[in-house]
């Protein structure tokens, strides 16, 4: 499996990029998993329905599955951010691309997604694990990148 991060900050554009890249390399015939960062609490369960029961009875794992899909609950005991290593050990070995939505900062190859009207620092000078940028205001870069700088609308 090829491990790529999308790092950026928040309303940069990774959903929107990944969420375009997605159908282009299913196209390709390749399978894609996406590991997805969430900086607040989330819920994909609602109350009311049995796995949210099992939770709330206080079950530490609910795993969910039909012939289509499955989804794994796992409640914390102790407040923690997961690594993103076990995180992506998590995933079927067998995809051909894992792309990661957040992560910012892990020891994973990144691309940069920036947009000058956002309003934040670029990250690429500090962090080795950059390996381009995708960006729609490349003038506005401020400082050369020394590495490949794509097109963030195409």
């Amino acid at each position: 499996m090829k491990v790529i991060c999308f790092a950026g900050y928040s309303n940069a554009g990774k959903t929107h990029l990944i969420e375009r890249l997605i159908p282009v390399l299913k196209a390709r015939g390749l399978r894609v998993s996406v590991l997805k960062h969430a900086h607040h609490r989330f819920d994909i369960d609602h109350p009311g329905k049995d796995s949210h029961r099992h939770r709330a009875a206080g079950a530490f794992e609910v795993l969910v599955a039909s012939s289509h899909r499955l989804a794994l609950m796992r409640e914390f005991e102790h407040e923690a951010e997961p690594r993103v290593h076990a995180l992506l050990a998590e995933l079927d070995g067998g995809v051909d691309w894992v792309l990661v939505e957040g992560f910012r900062d892990s020891d994973l190859p990144k691309l940069e997604v920036w947009r000058a009207a956002a309003g934040k620092p670029v990250r690429y000078p500090g962090d080795g694990f950059v390996a381009a940028i995708a960006t729609d205001s490349p003038g506005q870069l401020p400082r050369p990148p020394q590495r490949p700088v794509l097109d963030l609308n195409d």
